[in-house]
Formats: C-alpha cells, sequence, structure tokens
C-alpha cells in the first residue's frame, strides 16, 4: 500500500465528503486503497455510500476535481497536519468510537498525541469563578504528573480549563466543533492562537468547515473519546456537557465530578451525576490515585 498516494485520496474524498468513518465503511471492503474510486460508476458509489445517483455523481465529479489540487501542500503551507485513520499517531481509543473519524486535522504540538495521560475538563459556558477557583486546587497534581488538559475551547469552563493548564505549566489540546481555517468564539482568538504554537489544536471536520450548531455535540465524542477521564466543573442539569458525559460513560470513561454550591444552577448537573455514582474530588491527587492504576 502507497500511503502518501492513499493519504491524498483520503483528504480528497473527505473535503468533498466529510462523514465519519463508518459511512465509508462499504466503500473501503470494495476498494480499501480508494484506487478504483475515478473509474467507479456513480451507480455502484450511490450503492457503497448510500447515496441517491444524483448526489453520488456529483461527489464523483467533485473528488475528482479536489484530486487535482495538492490539498497535502495546501495544508502544509498553513502548518495543519493530517492525520488520517490509518497513521501511527492516530488515536487507538477513537476506534471504539462507533463512528470514528476519517481523519483528524491538528496545528501545533502534534507529538501530545502519543502521550495517554489524558483527562477531559468541561463543564457550562456559563461557568462562574467557581470553576477558576476550584481548577486552582485540581490542575497543580495534574500539571505535575504530565496529564495533558483535553476541552473544546468553547466558552466558559473550556476556556477556563486551558488557560489553567497554560498558566501552570501544562499542556492541552483544544478539540473544535469545526475546521481549522475558522475559530469560535472569536473571543477565543488569541488563545487558540497560543495553543496552536505550543499546544495543540485538533478537529476531524476540514479546514473550510464553517461551525455549524449541530458539530460541537458531535465533537464531545473527540473529547471523551482520546480522554482516560472526563472532569466536570459547573454545568446545567441539560446542557452539552451532558452529551460528552453520555460518551464518557457509553466507553467507561472515569467521571469526576467537583462538587457545587447547592444553591446554583450550575450545581445541578454535577450533583446529578454524583447521586449516580460519580467520583467526588476537590484536589488534583484525588484524580491522579485512582488513574494511574491505569499507567502502572
Amino acid at each position: 500500500m502507497n500511503e502518501v498516494q492513499l493519504t491524498q485520496r483520503l483528504l480528497a474524498l473527505h473535503y468533498v465528503f466529510p462523514v465519519p468513518l463508518n459511512r465509508l465503511a462499504r466503500l473501503f471492503k470494495e476498494d480499501i486503497e480508494l484506487a478504483r474510486f475515478e473509474q467507479m460508476s456513480s451507480q455502484k458509489i450511490a450503492q457503497l455510500l448510500n447515496l441517491s445517483y444524483e448526489k453520488a455523481n456529483r461527489l464523483k465529479a467533485a473528488y475528482i476535481e479536489a484530486m487535482e489540487n495538492p490539498l497535502l501542500q495546501a495544508y502544509e503551507q498553513k502548518s495543519i497536519t493530517p492525520i488520517p485513520f490509518f497513521h501511527p499517531l492516530f488515536p487507538k481509543e477513537l476506534f471504539e468510537l462507533y463512528d470514528p473519524p476519517v481523519c483528524l486535522y491538528v496545528k501545533g504540538k502534534v507529538d501530545l498525541l502519543v502521550n495517554k495521560r489524558k483527562i477531559a475538563i468541561v463543564g457550562s459556558r456559563k461557568a462562574t469563578t467557581y470553576t477558576e477557583n476550584a481548577l486552582q486546587y485540581i490542575m497543580p497534581a495534574l500539571v505535575e504528573h504530565d496529564y495533558i488538559i483535553v476541552s473544546g475551547l468553547a466558552k466558559g469552563a473550556d476556556r477556563m480549563a486551558h488557560e489553567s493548564a497554560i498558566a501552570n505549566g501544562g499542556k492541552t489540546i483544544a478539540i473544535l466543533g469545526h475546521g481549522l481555517f475558522h475559530l469560535y468564539p472569536k473571543e477565543n482568538t488569541n488563545l487558540a492562537e497560543i495553543i496552536s504554537k505550543d499546544h495543540l489544536l485538533m478537529t476531524e471536520y476540514p479546514p473550510y468547515i464553517e461551525p455549524k450548531r449541530w458539530y460541537f455535540p458531535m465533537r464531545n465524542r473527540i473529547i471523551s473519546g482520546i480522554s482516560k477521564a472526563i472532569l466536570v466543573t459547573e454545568a446545567a442539569e441539560k446542557s452539552g456537557t451532558s452529551s460528552t458525559m453520555e460518551h464518557g460513560l457509553e466507553h467507561g470513561k472515569e467521571i469526576f465530578v467537583v462538587p457545587g454550591d447547592i444553591t446554583s444552577k450550575l450545581s445541578l448537573g454535577p450533583h446529578k451525576l454524583l447521586a449516580e455514582g460519580a467520583t467526588p474530588v476537590w484536589n488534583g491527587y484525588q484524580i491522579i490515585a485512582e488513574l494511574e492504576r491505569y499507567f502502572s
């Protein structure tokens, strides 16, 4: 198998058909190297990808056009590294998902993917100084033990988690719900710049993909997927944090919770998780004690 050629074909296909790996399973079974895709009939493509004939016809034409563009070189010029699912750096934990990404697009310190000590920190976009203060108690121990902090670069708790990791001299990975040519929210632009140079920005979406509301719940499965555990700070009872928790529980992740003020609505989510059996924590060493057994 010529890996460079396969990567070029995969990037071209993903550029025009950005779907998870499970949607391409029948195609790869038929043509593992995508060497015959250009010669396939539109009817065959429609059958393999579960598309209408018209959509398959348009997809084939768009793929042929994309193959004429040197995507690898274009991404390299923008300091974007594509990591397809067969690449050695692709996180193997993501294959536990029903719908793993076809490719990850990253910008920054790619070698951070090698470190298995990753913990997701998530919470409300309306998180308060309570989250900031809690992280002052929790973050130093995580950084001391070389844990990489994973979050979603949203407002509130995500931003606080990334900033706390950086302030304590640690490393952080931001999982985006859009392509790397865009940034959401705009107020996190400076933080994203710092992460893209000294840490890691990562997304499953080709660079041109703009932020869409439904992409953010999708990225939560990756936040959970690459992390050994998830820490929840503040969250409403029903929130975006809930979808990350659902993915985490489905895949057997350790769930840690910062207990909150019983008068705050942002404590309802964490306290519900505590009632369901999550582990309460008030300093980082409690998390270390639970997780180090995986690495001993």
